[in-house]
């Protein structure tokens, strides 16, 4: 049978991943588009829900998002009653953003829809290779950010 892909780049695992990466993003924005959000507005309530109530510019930071974009994606979050941005008590200077409880409930069902258009692109694998894969792909960016001394999530 002919290859559809080359077996030389079918043997890099960046190459693997690049691909993968392209359409588990494409099946998570389509879900995600359904409830008039975009990949960024649900990584900003999904820090906020593992974080707690960082400052703007560590959330910023956190996300690896450039800190004039965060704050457009945090105008139509907070107009939308799914965040609150307060100043700091410590540091006026600076603004800390919480989830609010509707925030908390949409994230919370946007989690089941990201799992399950995980699922989706990963349905050629069983349960455990799955998890599996997960752990395996963890451990790499854990790597890259000890290497970097990126401090990540």
């Amino acid at each position: 049978m002919n290859e559809l892909r080359p077996p030389t780049l079918m043997a890099l695992p960046s190459y693997l991943a690049g691909h993968l990466a392209r359409i588990g993003h494409r099946l998570l924005v389509e879900e995600l588009a359904v409830h008039e959000l975009r990949l960024p507005h649900f990584a900003v309530l999904s820090a906020l829900s593992d974080f707690g109530s960082p400052a703007q510019h560590e959330l910023a930071d956190r996300l690896g998002l450039n800190r004039s974009h965060l704050v457009g994606y945090l105008d139509l979050l907070e107009a939308r009653g799914l965040v609150r941005r307060e100043r700091d008590p410590v540091d006026r200077r600076r603004m800390r953003v919480a989830l609010t409880d509707a925030g908390r409930d949409l994230h919370s069902r946007l989690g089941s829809v990201a799992q399950q258009s995980q699922q989706r692109l990963l349905r050629a694998l069983t349960e455990s290779e799955q998890a599996v894969l997960t752990e395996l792909m963890q451990r790499v960016l854990r790597a890259e950010d000890e290497a970097s001394g990126t401090r990540g999530p």
